[in-house]
């Protein structure tokens, strides 16, 4: 049975994003996305990688055999632009991020901590940040609009609450920078652009 040309599109979509979230990573964490690739792709492995929780979503994801380590870059990438949305992240801000992580359940040894750690260290690539709004805009193809809104909600609302962690003089204040708001606005257009209507 031959696909639906979104979903081939969707493929190579969902293929340039992992390609550039995943891409030069150090041996350790590219070990780790081999044990992820390996994981069983249920609701809770999908739930475990990717803070959402919206049974719809995640079962719509796996309906369209998105795998755990696409949805693992799916919500990473919204944290990782915040972070670096002033160029640059200072050792304060840094820690405060790890904080406000953490706080979300994402712990320390995990894939998702490592390779936002990873990437506090290194700004990524401008790449990825589009590959993750072709990839989003797919989506928005083939999701309902009530799913659109929950995803859009988790993955924006995730990366809200730790530029508001990360805000302020050193996690003081709570509050966003100007281009923390930019990219949050960046964001959530990506789910607001006609693909996702």
């Amino acid at each position: 049975m031959n696909k639906p040309p979104i979903v081939h599109i969707l493929d190579a979509n969902r293929r340039d994003l992992e390609d550039a979230f995943f891409s030069k990573q150090d041996a350790r964490l590219i070990e780790q996305l081999r044990i992820m690739e390996q994981m069983k792709e249920n609701k809770d492995a999908l739930r475990k990688v990717s803070g959402i929780v919206n049974e719809a979503v995640l079962e719509k994801l796996i309906s369209l055999n998105i795998r755990p380590e696409t949805v693992a870059s799916l919500a990473m990438v919204p944290l990782v632009e915040v972070a670096w949305a002033d160029s640059k992240i200072d050792a304060g801000e840094r820690d405060a991020m790890l904080k406000a992580i953490i706080s979300k359940d994402i712990v320390p040894g995990s894939i998702d901590y490592e390779l936002i750690e990873s990437w506090l260290k290194h700004r990524p690539p401008a790449k990825m940040l589009d590959a993750w709004t072709h990839y989003i805009q797919g989506l928005c193809e083939i999701l309902s609009a009530e799913e659109i809104t929950s995803l859009k909600n988790e993955l924006v609302g995730h990366a809200r609450a730790i530029a508001e962690a990360s805000g302020g003089f050193i996690g003081l204040g709570k509050k966003t920078s100007k281009a923390e708001q930019a990219m949050l606005d960046t964001l959530t257009a990506a789910f607001t652009n006609l693909q996702c209507r």
